[in-house]
């Protein structure tokens, strides 16, 4: 399959499939260790063909933008059907990169594979106290389509269940 066009990143970044071991990479210097067994899954995901994680590579190199896509979900086909609905999560850009366009392009990347592999539709979640996402996301071209509660739960790098409360909106785009 052919990789997607990258658009306008600036001079030295790039946007290229995550591997395995960018695992160290995405936890952030610490700050996302927390998640460490669900990038595992995620990988897993990816390595079945369930999942496309893409990365955004600074001129020296370092990982500095993630998203990772759900083409299908195990137990939910609504959100990704393996061929017309696809979820988009773990979307982010370490915090000194940003204001240089890099999440609009991670996005439009996302998004030029996704319509590459025939998906016709795109969810996201975002959280209501993230208006700046949720700008991006609308001149982006998606629209809210419900609240969402934002209640999970997860199992942290120490086997700990974490739970989590992040009320948002779930938002959608037509790719066609």
């Amino acid at each position: 399959m052919s990789t997607p066009e990258t658009h306008s990143l600036p001079p030295g970044y790039g946007v290229r499939p995550l591997q395995p071991d960018d695992a160290l990479a995405l936890e952030w210097d610490g700050q996302y260790i927390h998640f460490r067994r669900l990038y595992v899954l995620a990988f897993e995901r990816a390595a079945a063909g369930r999942a496309c994680l893409w990365g955004v590579v600074s001129p020296q190199g370092e990982l500095v933008g993630q998203v990772f896509v759900l083409l299908e979900a195990e137990h939910d086909p609504m959100t990704a059907d393996g061929s017309e609905r696809a979820f988009i999560h773990s979307f982010r850009v370490r915090p000194e990169h940003r204001n240089l366009g890099l999440g609009r392009s991670l996005l439009n990347h996302a998004e030029q594979d996704l319509r590459v592999r025939g998906f016709q539709w795109v969810t996201l979640n975002v959280a209501e106290d993230n208006p700046r996402a949720m700008r991006l996301y609308e001149r982006m071209g998606y629209r809210p389509l419900e609240p969402i509660s934002g209640r999970w739960s997860f199992i942290d790098h120490e086997g700990n269940q974490r739970q989590l409360h992040e009320p948002g909106w779930r938002m959608g785009k037509n790719l066609g």
